[in-house]
């Protein structure tokens, strides 16, 4: 019997370490884009959960996100804070994982000077987390535009399909984050 029982955990353990040996490293970040698919249409409102005192004027607003513009590939999520409409979050699938571009915006349409600016993946991160560190672009753009504290900016999302979502801002002496509530999607 602890034969059968040996060879019985050997035979489990062999393939799961065969499994692990051939997974994908992309389909953590397929994963997570499929979680932002799941959440296509649908609006939710958050908190900044943070305390940093430079968060207050979002502390003090409505917060709503607004999954929208869905594909495989590409999943548009506009942020409101109070009545500004100006932020849409783009991640989008490339060759070599996933980028965060912020999309900002002036009322009437026109881009914002700080305009496009993110980051790429630079691990297979897990379906519930993604980390995009600042690219160089934006690097050059911050530097330009007198936003060089921004430089060392990595933003994180998270999906975790029955409660939360999350957006997040982390540099050094800076931490934001705002979590929304994913079992309560709101109408307006």
């Amino acid at each position: 019997m602890k034969i059968a029982s040996l060879l019985a955990a050997a035979a489990l353990m062999s393939l799961s370490f065969g499994g692990v040996a051939t997974a994908d490293p992309a389909q953590s970040q397929d994963d997570f884009l499929a979680r932002l698919n799941a959440l296509c249409g649908q609006r939710f409102e958050g908190r900044v959960v943070t305390t940093d005192a430079a968060d207050a004027r979002f502390a003090g607003e409505r917060l709503v996100m607004h999954v929208r513009d869905c594909s495989p590939d590409e999943v548009r999520i506009p942020f409101a804070v109070g009545s500004d409409r100006s932020r849409t979050w783009v991640v989008t699938k490339t060759d070599a994982g996933l980028r965060l571009k912020h999309d900002h915006r002036h009322a009437d349409g026109t881009t914002d000077v700080l305009h496009w600016y993110g980051g790429d993946t630079v691990n297979a991160g897990t379906a519930e987390r993604q980390e995009f560190p600042v690219d160089a672009e934006s690097i050059a753009l911050f530097n330009g535009n007198d936003a060089a504290v921004s430089t060392t900016n990595v933003w994180a999302m998270e999906v975790h399909p029955e409660g939360m979502f999350a957006y997040e801002l982390r540099r050094p002496n800076r931490h934001f984050r705002v979590e929304f509530d994913l079992t309560k999607p709101i109408a307006d």
